[in-house]
């Protein structure tokens, strides 16, 4: 996905974002060590800064990092780092967040092992992530076309499995919901970068209509303290 791309969706969600990680995560002591794993171009990072002592985003695309820069207060730092080897110690933070990133990971259930070993007993792993479905075929139709849209798309989890994720971790879940979002279809793709005959590649001969997907949202605690 291009920055110019991650930049757009980040201003359309910013607002709704930032609602919801104050929900979710609050109530915050404002001395907590938070970190953004896969954190793009900074969306919750930004979304914590106020709130918190400190926040850390990791991501393997410099270009992302450079733009999240660009904007981030002081209290947010960013270095590169891959979500499935995170370059920091055992039980570093409070709150460990993961948005809209294991889809893009081939081995998710490593990288929730990750989320899980960094943050601190007591504290809050938080996942985010576009869900798939529990039909086998539906999920690999799904898995198809988000490829052909974003091609470093992996393959979508449906909520069974990122819980057993969470649980396999013996990460306590206190809290899920599922939201649904309309996406239109040639906008993403012209925001995207692809040329003409790239979006009828993707979106076949009829004009692009809008679509729904389900995005699945969790928070974990992590046992101890």
């Amino acid at each position: 996905m291009s920055v110019e791309l991650r930049l757009a969706l980040q201003e359309q969600r910013g607002a709704d974002l930032a609602q919801r990680v104050i929900r979710l995560l609050g109530p915050f002591a404002g001395t907590e060590e938070a970190l953004d794993a896969g954190c793009g171009t900074g969306a919750v990072a930004l979304a914590l800064a106020p709130h918190v002592d400190e926040v850390v985003g990791v991501d393997t695309r410099s270009d992302y990092l450079e733009a999240a820069r660009a904007t981030a207060p002081e209290n947010v730092r960013f270095q590169e780092g891959d979500v499935m080897s995170i370059p920091y110690g055992y039980a570093e933070f409070d709150l460990v967040c993961c948005h809209r990133v294991l889809h893009h990971v081939r081995r998710p259930e490593l990288a929730v092992s990750e989320l899980a070993r960094v943050a601190r007993p007591g504290g809050k792993v938080f996942i985010a992530d576009q869900l798939g479905s529990i039909d086998p075929l539906l999920s690999l139709e799904l898995d198809r076309f988000e490829r052909l849209r974003d091609a470093t798309h992996q393959r979508l989890l449906p909520d069974t499995d990122i819980r057993g994720y969470l649980d396999a971790n013996d990460l306590v879940l206190l809290s899920s919901e599922v939201t649904r979002e309309h996406v239109d279809l040639e906008e993403r793709l012209v925001l995207g970068g692809f040329d003409e005959d790239e979006r009828l590649r993707i979106r076949g001969p009829a004009p692009a209509k809008p679509y729904e997907i389900e995005v699945g949202w969790y928070v974990a605690r992590k046992p101890g303290m």
